[in-house]
C-alpha cells in the first residue's frame, strides 16, 4: 500500500515524524527493537548500570521505547517544488468580473455602446472616473498598429447605475476591418468588454441617406470567445447583392448601386482573382424602379423601362462561362462605360458574416472544358464570388 504525504517537500524527507506518534528514530548503535547495547563512550555510574548493577548482575532491561516505523523516502515529484514557467501568463479575469457592453444601431449607420460594469465597487470607481472624464472606449482594429488603428470614445454616466454610455457616430469614419472593444480607465490596462445584448432592428434593409459622399456600416457582433468586436465597411459607390437564385446551371442575381448613376451599358464583370491579365466574363446588367409604396423595401421592384437615376439592377450569369483553370471568380458591376467598377457585396444588413448564413446550393457543370462544381458564397468580407471546382472522375 502506498502512503500519501502531504505538506511541504521538507517534511515529505523528514520520513513523518508526527505519524509516529512524536517519538524519534533509534540512535546509531540500536537494533531493529530499539533494546541494542550502549554506546561504547558511557562511563562511571552510568556505564555500570549499563554493563550490569554495581554487585556485577545485568541490571534488568528497561521496557523498549516506542520508536519511528521506517518511512519510504518522498516521490521525486513531492521532494522537487514545482516552479511556474519564466514566460507564464497572468490568470485571465472570470468573465463574470469583465464588464459588458450592449449596442444599439441606428438607420444612419451610428451605435450607441452601453457599458455595464460587473459589481458595485467597480461601478463606484468607474461611474467616478467617467466623471471625471477619465473613462474611454477604446476600438482597436486587428492586424494595425499605427495611430490611425485605434479609436477613443470618451465614456459618460448613461443615467443609470453602473452603466456607462459611449457613442459611434455615424458622421465619423470607420476604415474596413474588424476593430476589437476594450474599457480604458484612467491609467490602468485596458480590458476587453464581452458582448451583451444588440439591438441591430435598424440595420435590415438599410437605406443610405441621400447626399452621402461615402457609406459607412458598422455591426457589432460577439466573437466566438464571447468578446465585442465592431465590423466595418466604408464604400462609396456601392453594390448590394439582394436575391440570389442559383438553378439550372445559372445565378440570377438582384441588387442595388448606391453613389453613382446607372447607365444602359451597364454589366457585370466575373473576374478570376488568382490573374489579373485573364480575360473577364461580361454579362449585362439590366435597370430596374422600385414600385413605390410597396411593401418589402429594397426587395420590390419590377422590371420596366427607367430613367438614369435608377439604382435597382438585374443581372444572369451562365456558370459554364467560368472555366476550371481559375479556382475563384469575383463578381463586379460596371455602372457605364467609362464608369470604374463596383465589388458587388452585401453589407446592408444585420449580418456581420454571410458565409454562415447564406448558403447555395452547387451546380454541375460539363463541358468541352471538363466537368466541374460551380457555387457562389460570400467571401470573409461579405463580398460576393463564385468557387468553381474540378470534380473527380
Amino acid at each position: 500500500m502506498t502512503t500519501r504525504v502531504t505538506g511541504t517537500p521538507r517534511a515529505a524527507e523528514r520520513g513523518g515524524e508526527a505519524a509516529a506518534g512524536g517519538g524519534r528514530l533509534p540512535a546509531r548503535g540500536a537494533g531493529a527493537d530499539g533494546t541494542g547495547s550502549a554506546p561504547e563512550s558511557l562511563s562511571g555510574a552510568a556505564g555500570a548500570a549499563a554493563r550490569g548493577g554495581a554487585g556485577g548482575r545485568p541490571a534488568p532491561l528497561a521496557s523498549p521505547a516506542p520508536v519511528a516505523s521506517p518511512v519510504s523516502p518522498a516521490p521525486a515529484h513531492a521532494r522537487t517544488p514545482l516552479r511556474q514557467p519564466l514566460h507564464a501568463r497572468p490568470p485571465k479575469t472570470p468573465k463574470s468580473r469583465r464588464p459588458q457592453a450592449d449596442c444599439t444601431a441606428d438607420t444612419a449607420g451610428g451605435v450607441t455602446i452601453d457599458v455595464r460594469l460587473p459589481d458595485e465597487p467597480a461601478a463606484t470607481a468607474g461611474m467616478a472616473l467617467a466623471a471625471a472624464g477619465s473613462a474611454a472606449l477604446l476600438l482597436r482594429r486587428r492586424g494595425g498598429e499605427g495611430p490611425a488603428d485605434t479609436v477613443r470614445l470618451p465614456l459618460g454616466p448613461a443615467g443609470t447605475e453602473s452603466t456607462m454610455r459611449a457613442v459611434l457616430p455615424s458622421i465619423m469614419t470607420l476604415p474596413e476591418g474588424r476593430w476589437d472593444a476594450f474599457l480604458a480607465l484612467a491609467e490602468a490596462e485596458p480590458q476587453r468588454l464581452l458582448s451583451g445584448l444588440h439591438d441591430l432592428r435598424s440595420l435590415i434593409d438599410r437605406v443610405p441617406r441621400q447626399g452621402r459622399t461615402w457609406l459607412g456600416v458598422r455591426i457589432p457582433y460577439a466573437t466566438k470567445y464571447g468578446n465585442l468586436t465592431v465590423r466595418s465597411w466604408l464604400r462609396w459607390p456601392h453594390a448590394e447583392a439582394g436575391r440570389l437564385c442559383v438553378e439550372d446551371g445559372r445565378v440570377r442575381l438582384r441588387g442595388e448601386l448606391f453613389g453613382a448613376p446607372l447607365g444602359g451599358t451597364a454589366r457585370i464583370e466575373v473576374r478570376p482573382r488568382d490573374a489579373v491579365d485573364a480575360p473577364s466574363v461580361f454579362r449585362p446588367a439590366t435597370r430596374e424602379v422600385r414600385v413605390p409604396g410597396h411593401p418589402g423595401s429594397r426587395g420590390a421592384r419590377q422590371s420596366e423601362p427607367a430613367p438614369e437615376s435608377a439604382t435597382g439592377f438585374t443581372a444572369e450569369l451562365p456558370l459554364a462561362a467560368l472555366t476550371p483553370e481559375h479556382r475563384v471568380w469575383d463578381l463586379w458591376l460596371r455602372p457605364g462605360a467609362a464608369a470604374e467598377p463596383v465589388r458587388i457585396a452585401r453589407i446592408l444588413d444585420d449580418v456581420p458574416d454571410k458565409r454562415q448564413i447564406f448558403s447555395y446550393p452547387p451546380q454541375r457543370v460539363s463541358d468541352a472544358a471538363g466537368d466541374r462544381t460551380v457555387r457562389p458564397y460570400y467571401t470573409l468580407d461579405n463580398d460576393l464570388s463564385v468557387r468553381v471546382c474540378p470534380s473527380e472522375a
